[in-house]
């Protein structure tokens, strides 16, 4: 399990920066354009890495896997297979209400899966 969730974890890391373009041009002006994506990427990036952390540490306190957590685990990962497309929707459109919203909602989704299976198992 804890493979399989390091490896859906990389992919979304993977997608989310193959997601980042390069600016229209090669000056700095041309950068403007790219800064709300580039900060998109770089706070889901932050949220995956702190997810990642604490994944690995709840794995950690495992004494068994059942069928249950895997089922737990997988719900989990949907939600965070979800980020490159909110993060490129929000980084397309900074501040707009419904990226942001989406964005926000599937930030805490997994928030409040990670919750539940900490009090849960």
């Amino acid at each position: 399990m804890e493979a399989f969730s390091d490896g859906v974890l990389a992919i979304i890391i993977t997608i989310m920066v193959l997601e980042l373009h390069i600016p229209d041009g090669a000056t700095f002006d041309a950068i403007k354009s790219i800064i709300p994506t580039f900060i998109a990427y770089i706070l889901s990036y932050l949220y995956v890495g702190i997810y990642w952390n604490n994944h690995h540490h709840l794995v950690s306190t495992l004494s068994k896997v059942s069928g249950k957590i895997l089922w737990f685990n997988l719900h989990w990962l949907f939600w965070m297979s979800l980020l490159p497309m909110a993060t490129k929707w929000l980084g397309a459109y900074p501040f707009r209400t419904a990226p942001t919203f989406v964005y926000g909602f599937i930030l805490f989704m997994c928030a409040f899966l990670t919750i539940y299976y900490k009090l849960r198992f």
